[in-house]
């Protein structure tokens, strides 16, 4: 039985402590990112990393993004595992794409409904599909918690079903990896294979 998509994102309450990890982690992602393009890592360029990183998160704040599980190393070392092995394959998959003069591959466009609908599940689960040859993300409905993916290389029905259930194990190891134990209880008791959704496929030139 598959549960019903959630109405609206059922984020976890922000915490002011979550709040302020949220800000520090911002911050210090920012003063990194201001030091590397200096190319060294001096106490001008600190300071001023600190002054950019208040000022940008000042006039441009963060949304609320919460993180509600906790880090478990056993199954984040499986999800960094299979990453990197579907990453291989779909570099392989791709590149004979490309070597196949006169073939016209085949694409489609493909809404997934995830099944944890968090901003943090949201985004990771798509970070991670961008990463991969051969899928990109061309919306995230965050009402809905659905991923319309634009797919390289399939050529029928049952490959679109397929990759929605790749799609699904993947998120199922970030949540395993990171999820909350309601979270974790939400994907090992939903269908793997989803609900139906509407699916166009389309002939793309080489």
């Amino acid at each position: 039985m598959t549960p019903a998509s959630p109405a609206e994102p059922t984020n976890p309450p922000l915490t002011r402590r979550a709040r302020r990890r949220n800000q520090l982690v911002a911050v210090t992602g920012l003063v990194l990112v201001w030091v590397l393009l200096w190319g060294s890592f001096t106490w001008a360029n600190l300071i001023g990393g600190l002054l950019v990183a208040v000022v940008l998160l000042t006039v441009f704040p963060l949304p609320p993004v919460t993180f509600a599980g906790r880090i478990r190393p056993v199954p984040l070392a499986r999800f960094w595992s299979r990453f990197l092995r579907d990453l291989v394959v779909a570099s392989v998959q791709i590149a004979w794409l490309a070597l196949r003069f006169g073939h016209t591959p085949r694409s489609a466009i493909i809404a997934v409904p995830l099944r944890v609908n968090t901003d943090l599940n949201l985004t990771l689960t798509a970070e991670a599909l961008s990463l991969v040859p051969g899928s990109l993300i061309l919306e995230a409905d965050r009402r809905t918690g659905t991923l319309y993916v634009h797919v390289l290389g399939v050529r029928t029905l049952d490959e679109v079903q397929r990759f929605r259930r790749d799609v699904l194990d993947l998120e199922a190891r970030i949540v395993a990896a990171i999820g909350s134990s309601e979270e974790r209880r939400r994907v090992t008791g939903a269908d793997p294979a989803g609900p139906p959704e509407p699916t166009r496929l389309e002939g793309t030139p080489t």
